[in-house]
């Protein structure tokens, strides 16, 4: 089944219908089914993932924590696999879905919610007393910073304050997730410390460019070495200094051994897509360029510098998150204001697409398209492009030109994909 709901009313052009090709395959390499296809198998009572064996018969109890975007999809597969293994579960997603054994709490994104502090002060509180014979998987998924949260001293409407403070500061997505560690109980390696002394398996969807352990989900079971210095660094270099309080934050465990038993492995991150998209383009004749998996950067810059280097007759990917400093009170996330903010730079036969691989970029879309037909189209119905993108409305824009990419909200999250075709 197509994700892209609305291509057909996309399929514009021939170089529109390549590019939607492309979108759909990336999107379908990153879904659940697919991954888990050849990464998670439980043989007998051997659990292989990726290149770690497990024998569930040396544990007395299995636990299955899952958290973020896409993590209920995920969850409930594993939960199959592990059959009679599996004691206990729990697990918070914005989309709902049922298990068996599992406890599942739909939570919110992408600021925390009481809903989400108290299905982590459950999880901590129910999973405890843990010992050498005890195995703990957990599935790490983006949007995990929002949904596993317990603060260390500040109360929700504080703690929401901060999120919104940090998503319309400018700050990438690596300095917030160092702020976000030192006000909780559970980030930066604090979850791994609550479940010692137990063998712990941490499953990691990436939505983060690069892949940094430590930074996805801001690294629960990994060991951080980021310091109260380097918070305040951050919060005065986007002056927020007078806005935040030192007796909020605190020290993460500094002792590995909370840590020699926790294994964390990627199982599928924005490679994995660019890679299939990759794939596609050269089945269809193309030869590619793939920029890189960690782009980052002001999205309204962004899109210029991806066509600069775009080369004609080629496609050129990327994969990455832009950040936008929310100025105005329209509707949009960042991939459709890169996409808008490009057009002025858009030459006749040249196409950009910018998505986020959950299906959703903040509001409605995944994301964008766009080309000539967009340029003609917005200039008939009288659109005023340097206004949208004042008002930070890049939704209201590409809805009236219909250009818009449709797929609701998907299973899995890799961070946002970008990609450039010149004819």
């Amino acid at each position: 089944m197509a994700l892209i709901q609305n291509s057909k009313g996309l399929s514009r052009t021939p170089q529109r219908e390549v590019a939607l090709k492309l979108i759909e395959a990336g999107l379908l390499s990153i879904q659940p089914g697919k991954v888990f296809k050849d990464s998670f198998k439980v043989t007998g009572s051997l659990l292989r993932v990726k290149d770690r064996e497990f024998n569930l018969k040396e544990f007395e109890r299995v636990y299955l924590v899952g958290f973020g975007k896409g993590s209920a999809g995920i969850s409930k597969l594993i939960e199959k696999e592990l059959g009679d293994f599996l004691t206990e579960g729990y697990v918070i997603d914005n989309v709902e879905q049922k298990f068996k054994k599992i406890n599942f709490t739909k939570g919110t994104h992408p600021l925390p919610s009481q809903i989400n502090m108290d299905f982590t002060s459950n999880v901590l509180s129910k999973i405890k007393d843990l010992t050498e014979k005890d195995l703990v998987l957990i599935v790490i998924c983006g949007g995990g910073s929002a949904m596993f949260e317990l603060p260390y001293a500040v109360n929700l409407e504080t703690l929401v304050n901060i999120f919104k403070l940090l998503l319309k500061s400018g700050a990438t997505i690596s300095e917030m997730n160092v702020i976000r560690k030192h006000l909780s109980r559970v980030k930066g390696g604090s979850l791994a410390k609550s479940l010692y002394p137990a063998t712990v398996l941490s499953l990691v969807f990436s939505d983060v460019p690069g892949s940094d352990l430590s930074t996805i989900a801001s690294g629960p079971t990994v060991f951080d070495s980021s310091t109260l210095d380097d918070v305040f660094e951050i919060i005065n270099k986007y002056g927020l200094s007078e806005k935040f309080k030192k007796e909020w934050f605190t020290k993460l465990p500094g002792d590995e051994r909370f840590f020699n038993k926790v294994s964390n492995l990627i199982i599928v991150d924005n490679k994995t897509a660019l890679l299939e998209m990759k794939k596609t383009a050269e089945k269809l004749g193309y030869g590619v360029d793939v920029y890189s998996d960690r782009f980052q950067g002001d999205a309204k810059e962004a899109g210029k510098i991806l066509i600069e280097h775009a080369k004609k007759g080629r496609v050129f990917l990327a994969g990455g998150e832009t950040t936008v400093k929310v100025k105005g009170n329209g509707k949009g996330g960042r991939n459709q204001t890169l996409v808008l903010a490009s057009l002025p730079y858009l030459e006749e036969g040249t196409l950009i697409a910018s998505f986020d691989s959950d299906g959703i970029d903040f509001y409605t879309f995944a994301g964008a398209i766009g080309d000539s037909t967009t340029i003609r189209k917005a200039k008939k119905l009288n659109l005023d492009l340097d206004e949208y993108l004042r008002n930070d409305n890049s939704y209201g824009f590409f809805e009236k030109t219909g250009d818009g990419i449709l797929t609701g909200k998907l299973e899995s999250n890799v961070s946002d994909l970008m990609l450039v075709l010149k004819s």
